[in-house]
């Protein structure tokens, strides 16, 4: 149940807002006529009429309406199983007016029939047992009876039909529902075949209100486009052969948000980066200064010193008194030697 009721499981997730959008646009398609029956079927089996049907019930019922799912599939009916509610009995028994021994229904009401689901607001009528005449029961005059019960009682109906190329029990109920709703597979069904449903309704005066395309590859940089997606700010590559679900969003808007946080940290880490490089250019310029001065200073004190000997070496030339003075205590030197002979 909880794996194909995407609607409730993950309701912000974009399939569910698609369904919602389907919701929106088959209340609006009426106009002035108020759409409460809805009939949903698809050209072959596979194509995912049950899927699509059973979570615009969840989407109807989310917005408060009264909601009544009829599967109407009396050969292959599967939405007990979808809402895990008892399979039987169910529509066919009502329209049979026959149940099973020892059990105790009112085969002249259908809300004997009816079953609870765990969602608010949503109720399910199983198929019921398999008959042998499917199509008869359907155009039994109980049918027109239930349908005015359930109108009553519900403000959205929906059917969910065999799919229409392959009984005519869709056919048969495409007269008395107020729209009709196709379901097809994408790069699966084929044109002809859904041209051919869309006549053989309007052939029997039902209404096609639209085509719903199930199992579209999905990019989510296109739904990010829109209003929604821009708003929730998602990101993820084009998703092929399956439909997206909010847990691939939330892994890649996810991705998306810390790869933008670590863009951040690494630009941090670059200006960090790049300021301790400054200030570790400053502080060796810094050190070459004081080193360039002492240099500079140590060469000034050496160019001191040898300045400093360079003028105590430095041979100045005797001036003629210095000469005479000289000559004479050469002199007189000499007179003493000779004296002390």
């Amino acid at each position: 149940m909880r794996n194909e009721l995407i609607t409730f499981t993950d309701p912000k997730s974009p399939v569910s807002e698609m369904f919602r959008t389907l919701r929106t646009n088959l209340q609006f398609m009426g106009n002035s006529k108020k759409i409460q029956t809805i009939l949903i079927t698809s050209t072959l089996p596979g194509e995912g009429k049950s899927w699509t049907s059973a979570n615009l019930a969840v989407t109807f019922a989310q917005a408060g309406k009264q909601v009544v799912l009829v599967d109407a599939d009396l050969r292959k009916g599967r939405q007990f199983s979808v809402f895990n509610v008892v399979a039987r009995p169910g529509l066919s028994n009502y329209l049979s007016g026959v149940v099973n021994q020892g059990e105790v229904y009112n085969v002249d009401d259908i809300r004997s029939f009816i079953k609870e689901t765990d969602i608010e607001n949503l109720y399910v009528i199983p198929a019921g047992d398999v008959p042998p005449n499917p199509s008869e029961l359907l155009v039994n005059s109980r049918m027109n009876q239930m349908l005015l019960d359930l109108k009553s009682q519900y403000d959205i109906i929906i059917f969910d039909a065999p799919p229409a190329l392959l009984v005519a029990d869709a056919t048969i109920l495409a007269r008395i529902v107020d729209t009709t709703m196709i379901v097809v597979a994408h790069q699966e069904t084929k044109m002809d075949n859904l041209n051919k449903v869309q006549k053989s309704i309007k052939n029997v005066g039902g209404n096609v209100a639209g085509v719903v395309i199930n199992k579209m590859p999905m990019s989510v940089k296109r739904y990010q486009d829109s209003y929604y997606g821009d708003y929730y700010g998602n990101s993820q590559d084009v998703v092929k052969n399956k439909v997206s679900t909010n847990q691939d969003l939330y892994l890649r808007g996810k991705a998306t948000i810390l790869d933008d946080r670590n863009k951040k940290k690494e630009i941090a880490q670059n200006f960090t980066s790049d300021n301790s490089n400054m200030n570790n250019t400053n502080s060796i310029r810094n050190k070459n200064d004081k080193i360039n001065s002492s240099y500079t200073q140590q060469t000034n004190q050496e160019k001191s010193i040898n300045k400093t000997r360079n003028v105590e070496t430095q041979k100045v030339p005797m001036s003629e008194t210095e000469q005479m003075l000289k000559r004479m205590n050469e002199y007189l030197e000499e007179q003493k030697r000779k004296m002390s002979n």
